[in-house]
């Protein structure tokens, strides 16, 4: 028998051959990708192109045929315009309350709710947020019927107890803080869930050692449980301002922004730029405006509240 030998022919020269541990890393990653194209496409289409489109139009006079390049005059327009204020000083005004109260209460409900058994905290949890998946029109529906001046419940209320009704929504001193009434008295089911998810993942050893020192409930809820869950607090205090700054179904369904603007906000600003008077480049001024103040705030917040926890 001969000996047979299989001879190998050197790599060429400047050529290298990736090794398959690599080529199967980069046919998976390009699967993901392909994978994730339709939703990213989507994602082009219908967010993407229209923040764009609309950062255009805010330097734009966009007319029914026709558009025209006129700079910063419609953001010149904005700050000479009385009523994007009192929209700005309106919307301030509803965050500062609604934001800190909500965050409160939430904080406070998760920490009466934490203690109790699993099956109670899964009962509280779905009763707090069911409100949440609710039609935001029907609430704000049933809230009007609320501060009815002649039929609603609030009035009927204060009847009961022999005082006068009053113009919950239709007074301009009172409209704005109707709204926020209405704010803070809905459920915070997104807070309470979040904080109660916070809070079961806290070391129950740092409250022992706690109880040991002779720490009360409430020393150890203040000097514990609120530093513990600050990530928590902050993402929750960065949303809300978020969806503050953007608060336009209770306005438009119980005021419309009246009587006399006392409850228009930046949105509801907006809207009536856009579809009343069909003036689509402030409005798309004042869209990029409401922008950068919620992304300065959103800054400012990360600033102050951002902390390191580890447990």
């Amino acid at each position: 028998m001969g000996n047979n030998t299989v001879s190998v022919a050197p790599p060429t020269p400047g050529t290298q051959t990736a090794p398959r541990w690599k080529r199967n890393a980069t046919r998976e990653a390009l699967e993901g990708y392909l994978f994730v194209l339709p939703k990213m496409l989507l994602f082009a289409a219908f967010l993407v192109a229209p923040v764009v489109m609309g950062v255009r139009m805010a330097f734009q006079n966009v007319g029914p045929l026709e558009s025209s390049w006129v700079g910063f005059d419609n953001f010149r327009e904005i700050l000479s315009d009385a009523i994007f204020w009192r929209a700005l000083r309106n919307t301030a005004v509803y965050t500062l309350v609604t934001v800190p109260g909500n965050v409160m209460l939430a904080l406070v409900l998760a920490s009466l709710i934490q203690p109790l058994g699993n099956r109670l905290q899964t009962f509280f949890r779905a009763a707090y947020y069911l409100p949440a998946v609710a039609s935001a029109v029907v609430l704000a529906m049933a809230w009007k019927w609320l501060f009815d001046s002649d039929y609603g419940l609030f009035n009927y209320a204060l009847s009961l107890l022999g005082l006068s009704r009053v113009e919950w929504l239709i007074l301009p001193s009172v409209a704005l803080w109707s709204i926020i009434l209405m704010a803070l008295l809905s459920p915070p089911g997104s807070g309470v869930i979040l904080y109660l998810a916070a809070m079961n993942g806290i070391p129950r050893e740092l409250y022992e050692a706690a109880d040991i020192d002779g720490a009360t409930g409430l020393q150890q809820w203040w000097r514990l449980t609120v530093p513990l869950v600050m990530p928590t607090t902050l993402y929750i205090v960065v949303m809300s301002t978020i969806g503050s700054f953007q608060v336009f179904t209770s306005v438009y369904v119980m005021t419309g922004g009246g009587p006399g603007n006392a409850t228009t906000t930046i949105v509801t600003e907006i809207y009536n730029s856009a579809f009343r008077f069909f003036n689509f480049g402030k409005a798309s001024a004042e869209a990029v405006l409401l922008f950068l103040i919620v992304a300065a705030l959103a800054v400012l917040q990360f600033r102050w509240l951002s902390k390191d926890i580890e447990y």
